[in-house]
This record gives structure tokens, C-alpha cells and sequence, in this order.
């Protein structure tokens, strides 16, 4: 299978998810045996107009593991010709000319798409604003996978902010996917899930619940994805911000009310809303679901690109 554009989560049906995952797999034994050279000829452009540590240095060690070579802006908004006012457009269509892939992270929503309508080499959407982080979600429901063994009938809380978070409505998507899966949307009502993401859930069937507490949802859950209060995304809006901030904290005391059996998952970076304490559980898997974004990531290039998943370390 090879794939072209990764703008949305929406355009991954479950024989493309669970194609994907398949690859994901290998490529895990691809680097425990040091990476392939079967891309040395391929370059990956990252394009970032907004900060990113996980998301650009995945791609590009994924990229380096792969054997292929990068070239890179981590503040395309300062250190481009953006700053001289030229286009997204323009500047994808330049690219296209050095670069056989370019993963794009904006702070526009629907930029990827844009990007995609005048790009004839594949454009992988890493972030756009408060729109989707499609390559985020592939990771978070590999990391699920793997962890439960199971993506079908688990009970799934995300947590924090919900309206302006381009990783839950991804990952929202994804499980819409899957049967029996029930999910709890925990928030206050100033960040609570958009209206789209519930639209899509009704006309696919899937059982959601809308709530305001979470020490209630935590011993009905497998799965706790926690994420941060976003200050950036609230501008000038900082009475907003400390009124939503703090209200929910993942601690010691917290986890109690946790199923032994569940994982807790944060896209990161993390600021109070899990407290340090808590690294040492065992059902913190926040750091391994950032190591699974390198592999789902190298996957997604290989696909991409159209070279073949089943490499081996010598390249053959």
C-alpha cells in the first residue's frame, strides 16, 4: 500500500490503520538493528511555523533512520521568506523542487490542505492550530494497541482541553474506527469537545459522554489521555486561561481511583496537569507513546515514499 497526503485522521479507514501498524511493527526491529540506507537518495523537508520538539525531531531521526537526509526550519515564520510575505503556497511550490516529502506544522487550520492543492510530493500535516495532528493520533492508537493488546471495546477519558486540542479530535476520529469503544469528554465547559467531533460520533454509532469532573470517570476507564491547558491558543484571553488551568491534576492520590489494568497517556510537552510522581507508575505511558512516534512516523515515510516496509539493516 502507499499513501500520498496525510492531511486528517478521517482519510484512515481500519485496513489502512491496522497496514500501518503492521509496518510500525517492523520498523521497530529495523532500529534495534541500527536503521536502513534504502532511503539515501530521499530528502525529507520539515517545515515548522510553530514550536515543536517530539513531532520535528521524530520526523527527522525517522527520516535519518530511514537513510535519507533532511533539511529543516524549526520557526519557518521568522527565518523564511514568510517573513517576507510570501505564501504557504509559494513556498510549497519551491520545496517541491528540493524535496521528495515535506512535513508541514502550521498554525493555521486547513493548512496542510492548502498545501496539499499546489504540492505534487507528499505533504505529511504535523499540526495545524487547533485543527488535527493526524500523525499524533497514529501514534497515541498504536501506543493503545500495544499497551491493552486491544483497541475494540475499551473505555477511553480525554481530558483537559478538548475545543482547542488537535490531537484529541484526531484521535477522536481514529476511534470511530473501532466497535464498542465508549468515550468520556472531560472538560470545563469553556474548552469542552467541538460540535463536529460529536456530529461524527452520533452518525458513526460510537457512545460518548460529556463531562465536567474527572475523579468520578477515572475508575470506569482503560485508557486516561490527559492533556495540558494550552495558553498559546487562548491570546488575550488570560482570565480564560487561569479559570480553566489546574482544575485537573493527575496525582499519587488521584490514581487510586485507576483500574490497575489502565495507561495513562499525555501527548506532552506536560506542564502540573500530571504530577512527576507519578512518572514511576507503571501505567504511565506517556514517554513510551513518545518513542512509538519514531516508529509510527518512519512507517508513515516508508509508505509515503513508496519503498519497501520489509528493509533490513544492511538495506536489502
Amino acid at each position: 500500500m502507499k499513501l500520498h497526503h496525510v492531511l486528517e485522521a478521517q482519510q484512515f479507514d481500519r485496513a489502512t490503520l491496522s497496514h500501518l501498524f503492521d509496518v510500525t511493527q517492523k520498523m521497530e526491529h529495523v532500529v534495534a538493528q541500527g536503521g536502513v540506507n534504502t532511503y539515501h537518495n530521499r530528502i525529507m523537508a520539515a517545515l515548522f511555523y510553530e514550536p515543536s520538539t517530539r513531532t520535528r525531531f521524530s520526523f527527522e531521526t525517522a527520516m535519518h533512520r530511514l537513510g535519507g537526509r533532511v533539511i529543516s526550519t524549526e520557526n519557518a515564520g521568522e527565518f523564511s521568506s514568510a517573513a517576507k510575505g510570501e505564501t504557504l503556497e509559494d513556498t510549497i511550490r519551491i520545496l517541491n523542487g528540493y524535496a521528495d516529502v515535506i512535513v508541514l506544522r502550521h498554525h493555521e487550520i486547513g493548512a496542510a490542505r492548502r498545501a496539499a492543492s499546489v504540492s505534487r510530493v507528499p505533504i505529511i500535516n504535523a499540526g495545524d492550530g487547533p485543527g488535527q495532528h493526524p500523525t499524533q493520533a497514529l501514534l497515541d492508537l498504536y501506543t493503545i494497541r500495544k499497551e491493552m493488546g486491544k483497541i475494540d471495546g475499551l473505555k477511553i477519558a480525554m481530558v483537559g482541553d478538548l475545543a482547542q486540542g488537535r490531537t484529541v479530535r484526531s484521535l477522536a476520529y481514529l476511534l470511530s474506527r473501532y466497535q464498542g469503544v465508549k468515550m468520556f469528554f472531560v472538560a470545563p465547559p469553556l474548552l469542552k469537545m467541538r460540535e463536529d467531533i460529536l456530529e461524527h460520533l452520533r452518525e458513526h454509532g460510537v457512545e460518548f459522554v460529556e463531562e465536567t469532573a474527572l475523579e468520578p470517570v477515572l475508575p470506569q476507564v482503560d485508557v486516561v489521555y490527559q492533556t495540558r491547558i494550552q495558553r498559546e491558543r487562548f491570546g488575550d484571553r488570560l482570565a480564560d486561561y487561569e479559570m480553566c488551568r489546574g482544575i485537573y491534576v493527575l496525582t499519587h492520590e488521584a490514581l487510586r481511583r485507576l483500574p490497575a489494568h489502565a495507561m495513562i497517556m499525555h501527548p506532552l510537552p506536560r506542564l502540573d496537569e500530571i504530577a512527576m510522581e507519578v512518572d514511576d507508575d507503571p501505567r504511565a505511558a506517556y514517554f513510551r507513546q513518545a518513542q512509538n512516534g519514531l516508529y509510527v512516523r518512519m512507517a508513515l515515510l516508508s509508505l509515503v515514499l513508496g519503498a519497501p516496509s520489509s528493509a533490513t539493516a544492511d538495506g536489502s
